[in-house]
């Protein structure tokens, strides 16, 4: 969704408060996984739980759009960027406890969800070995239901700290989420509500056995996924099958537009081969969406999101293809 830019009131409002914390102009390539997308209007960001909640608060209070920004790795920024404050989550605190019914890992949203679940490894305890090969932070996967290898956020997640206009602060459980195949009440509703930590459960087993299970995720995804500056997976998949499937059957493995490449390891990956730009990445989408509705009458739909300021940028659907 597009944001009008900030009035000059406003602007110079958020100088007064944030003074030299906050960028202006700031590139947001830089800050995602696939190393694509233009200049955030303000950049401000935030290396604690509090402070986030403090940032989300007063934009809220004083009208002032904005967006969390954690990995990166599940958004396509616009060439045009984004014409909102930025708040970049660098808020990384992670702790494991011992409950009456188990164990727990708890994390500030900022935090690499891979992260946790390797640093649960090291403890001996089980309960996230498929987050280990997932990109992004822990308020990113809560917000997608996050999930690899049979496991997702909706199987794993206790509760999660979620804060509100008003400064409304609330434990939400699994239900009050609504998950759904890497959908939540959160990512249907943007800008409602901002994730500041999340609890997950966990179970005693063995440091040797837990990094085993890890080892031979990380494996299987070096094998079969390609490396370099990517999304994850484009799409989602159809009731129907599997994304890569419908799309590798359709001829369109190492299809490029411009340097953004369908990869040819597996079709439900797009690569930026080296300055590939949002406008090619998106016509890239829109020329595989055609193709796979024209070859299975499947409408593909997107798993990343779309970020920042889109008019007038679609292309036809192929143009620039080969």
């Amino acid at each position: 969704m597009n944001v009008p830019a900030l009035s000059p009131d406003r602007i110079a409002a958020l100088r007064r408060r944030f003074g030299a914390r906050i960028r202006e102009n700031a590139p947001l390539a830089p800050y995602t996984s696939a190393r694509i997308g233009g200049p955030a209007d303000f950049l401000l960001a935030v290396r604690t739980a509090a402070e986030l909640r403090l940032a989300a608060e007063e934009l809220w209070e004083s009208q002032v759009p904005f967006r969390v920004l954690g990995g990166g790795s599940n958004i396509l920024v616009s060439d045009a960027g984004v014409r909102c404050v930025v708040l970049l989550n660098q808020a990384h605190t992670v702790r494991f406890s011992e409950t009456q019914t188990g164990f727990e890992g708890w994390a500030e949203s900022g935090a690499g969800f891979g992260l946790l679940g390797r640093r649960a490894a090291e403890r001996g305890l089980s309960g996230l070995e498929w987050a280990a090969t997932i990109p992004g932070t822990v308020g990113g996967a809560v917000v997608g239901n996050a999930g690899a290898h049979g496991g997702e956020v909706a199987q794993a997640l206790i509760l999660a700290e979620i804060l509100q206009p008003g400064g409304r602060l609330e434990r939400w459980s699994v239900d009050r989420m609504a998950y759904a195949y890497r959908d939540s009440w959160l990512k249907r509703n943007p800008g409602a509500a901002v994730v500041l930590t999340a609890t997950f459960r966990l179970k005693r087993s063995t440091k040797d056995k837990v990094k085993t299970q890890m080892a031979e995720y990380q494996e299987y995804r070096q094998r079969t996924q390609p490396a370099g500056a990517s999304w994850g997976s484009m799409f989602k998949n159809p009731p129907s099958g599997h994304a890569g499937r419908l799309i590798d059957e359709a001829g369109l493995k190492g299809f490029q537009v411009g340097q953004a490449q369908v990869s040819s390891r597996h079709a439900n990956f797009f690569i930026n081969l080296g300055g590939a730009t949002a406008a090619d990445v998106r016509a890239l989408i829109e020329a595989v969406r055609a193709r796979v509705a024209e070859r299975h009458n499947v409408a593909l739909e997107l798993e990343i999101e779309l970020v920042g300021d889109w008019a007038g940028v679609l292309a036809e659907p192929g143009e620039g293809i080969h």
